[in-house]
């Protein structure tokens, strides 16, 4: 079923949502500052790409005082709109029944968009 569903995802948005988290990354990585946040948006476009049958670990709060400040500063530069973006497709998703399991992984999208630092992504 996860399959089925991660070819409708691919095909009506899933794609597009991977490909503007991967420019994004590639944008940030042009400088030595932005590496760590590159590579938090590519994990990012690893749960957009194929969001069903992936899971989201959490380490709770990331280790060391430059991950926890790292998760603050992309709190307030990146992560409270691209968090809201998932809040509105998921709730706008949720309003069918055909449409909860696509509305869940935008859900499951806003978590880690809140906090990447610490959390882990596993297929």
């Amino acid at each position: 079923m996860n399959i089925l569903l991660n070819i409708i995802w691919f095909v009506f948005g899933g794609v597009m949502i991977a490909i503007e988290y991967l420019i994004s990354s590639i944008a940030m990585m042009i400088t030595i500052i932005g590496i760590p946040f590159g590579l938090q948006t590519l994990k990012l476009a690893k749960v957009a790409l194929w969001p069903f049958g992936t899971k989201i670990t959490d380490g709770s709060w990331p280790n060391g005082c430059l991950a926890g400040i790292m998760n603050i500063i992309w709190w307030f530069v990146g992560g409270v709109p691209i968090a809201l973006t998932h809040l509105a497709w998921g709730v706008l998703f949720c309003i069918t029944i055909v449409g909860i399991p696509f509305g869940m992984q935008h859900f499951k999208l806003m978590k880690l968009a809140l906090f990447p630092f610490g959390n882990n992504v596993e297929m």
